[in-house]
């Protein structure tokens, strides 16, 4: 499986508003719109800018019926191209069309083996047992699938494609990794259940490994796809999704520990996915590391 270089992706850190000279307070590209334009256009107010944007959108359509939550991803990934290409002034080859579909699947396959092998293990041990919820099957998909689309593609514009690529030009790979993993973490503090351990357990699991698939394949497709089906397989289990329990094909019963089961958090605070996560991560690192894209602070600062 091939990846791309650094250089063939056009990386963010050598097309940016800070990699040219500043020409003055009121000239050239460091000068257009005085102070405020440079701290705008400086990957601090690039990225909380479309943050905020990006935020707007999902806050508005993430709940909606039918389409409305994949009509709110669409409208965030329009959002943010806007903020990167006429506030950051860079291009945007990570929501290309191109290849998109393909990263999807790619993405989407990981994380359906990654969750499939969770559950499977959990339920081997003893920690989960499943029975048909009894549900229409037609409209239970059509609503998990609509509203997980919506959910992978706005967090992963936010973490990764606006937090972490900033973090990133300025730090390097392995600090944005490490901290937007702790904010997404912390972010997954609201469920019921959660708790210090449920948030270092998604940062661990979900932040890092995420944050290691961006990496290497520099493609939100193929994030949001992963982030898509690990949602998604574990509602339509019937497991809570963060503390968060919507209506699946299956109900479940947790018996034994919460280490094992993730007790009613879901299997995000179980143990099982955040050992099975190394065991993904550690090659997505070392393949971007070969392909050039795992960025040091010398490289990714200018």
């Amino acid at each position: 499986m091939s990846t791309k270089s650094t250089a063939e992706y056009g990386h963010e850190a050598d097309t940016g508003p800070d990699a040219g000279p500043d020409t003055g307070p009121d000239t050239g590209p460091a000068g257009r719109g005085g102070r405020f334009g440079r701290i705008l256009r400086s990957p601090l107010g690039w990225s909380v800018t479309g943050l905020v944007g990006v935020a707007l959108v999902a806050s508005l359509t993430a709940t909606g019926p039918g389409p409305v939550p994949v009509l709110g991803a669409a409208a965030a990934v329009a959002a943010y191209a806007l903020v990167m290409r006429r506030i950051a002034g860079r291009a945007t080859p990570e929501i290309a069309r191109s290849g998109a579909a393909r990263e999807a699947l790619l993405g989407g396959a990981i994380g359906l083996g990654f969750i499939l092998a969770a559950l499977s293990l959990i339920t081997l041990f003893g920690g989960y047992s499943f029975s048909w919820a009894g549900s229409g099957f037609m409209s239970v998909v059509w609503s998990a699938v609509m509203v997980q689309i919506g959910t992978a593609v706005t967090e992963e514009l936010m973490f990764r494609g606006l937090f972490l690529q900033a973090l990133e030009q300025r730090w390097g790979s392995g600090v944005a990794i490490a901290v937007t993993a702790v904010f997404f973490g912390a972010a997954h503090l609201g469920g019921a259940g959660a708790n210090l351990w449920s948030a270092l357990a998604i940062a661990l699991q979900a932040g890092v490994m995420l944050g290691a698939a961006y990496i290497w394949r520099r493609s939100i497709w193929f994030v949001a796809g992963l982030h898509f089906a690990w949602n998604t397989v574990q509602q339509l289990a019937g497991v809570p999704v963060s503390g968060h329990a919507p209506e699946g094909l299956f109900t479940v019963d947790a018996h034994g520990s919460a280490a094992l089961t993730g007790g009613i958090f879901g299997l995000e605070a179980s143990v099982v996915p955040v050992l099975l996560s190394v065991l993904i991560t550690i090659p997505m690192l070392a393949l971007a590391r070969r392909g050039g894209g795992l960025l040091p602070r010398r490289r990714a600062r200018h």
